[in-house]
């Protein structure tokens, strides 16, 4: 079965290298292709492509707004961040927004072809060149089923943190704390706050 892809990018050298890609591998077409984001998240709400690649930096948005909005307006679609920068901050937010992986512009035209196909049976992909550490424990958390809140909470109680301290640290109430670490361990599977911590390490969350 063919899967459809959009190509969102301003550099049009960008588009036509993916372009030609694409028309060389028979399980994907390209379902057309935009400049930014508005324009991105128009033709994603009228072609509802299969997966969309997404250029982390765009003239008019922030990859991560784009990528909130194309989640509204087509749930089903996967997104894959696509840059020339492998440091950037905007990625780890680009994951957090929703995307399902993130990828380097230099990667071989073979390996972008797996990584989507990857990406469309439904797995999380990051280069591994990208925040190494961010981008497995970004993959990690991802695997844990924790939300950030989850993890945030989690991650301060490792540090020898009370609930209390959590809670003024997070802004948060103490209840709200309590039931952020109590969805955790339920989550990984742990009776209490020290095997909660010592599975989350094992996962590569700490």
């Amino acid at each position: 079965m063919t899967a459809t892809v959009l190509v969102v990018d301003d550099h049009p050298v960008v588009r036509d290298g993916v372009t030609l890609l694409l028309r060389a591998e028979p399980a994907l077409e390209l379902a057309g292709s935009a400049e930014s984001g508005r324009v991105a998240i128009a033709r994603v709400a009228q072609l509802r492509p299969d997966l969309i690649l997404l250029d982390l930096r765009l003239p008019d948005m922030l990859a991560p707004e784009v990528i909130a909005e194309l989640r509204q307006v087509h749930p089903a679609g996967r997104i894959v961040v696509f840059t020339a920068h492998g440091d950037h901050q905007g990625l780890l937010a680009a994951l957090d927004a929703g995307a399902h992986g993130c990828l380097l512009k230099d990667v071989a035209g073979t390996d972008l072809v797996s990584a989507l196909r990857r990406v469309l049976r439904g797995e999380r992909v990051v280069d591994p060149r990208i925040l190494p550490d961010q981008a497995q424990r970004s993959h990690a958390l991802a695997r844990s089923g924790l939300t950030r809140r989850e993890y945030e909470v989690l991650r301060l109680a490792a540090q020898g943190q009370t609930n209390p301290e959590i809670a003024e640290a997070m802004g948060l109430t103490r209840n709200t704390v309590k039931t952020y670490l109590q969805s955790a361990l339920h989550k990984l599977g742990a009776r209490n706050r020290v095997e909660a911590i010592g599975k989350a390490g094992e996962a590569g969350l700490l």
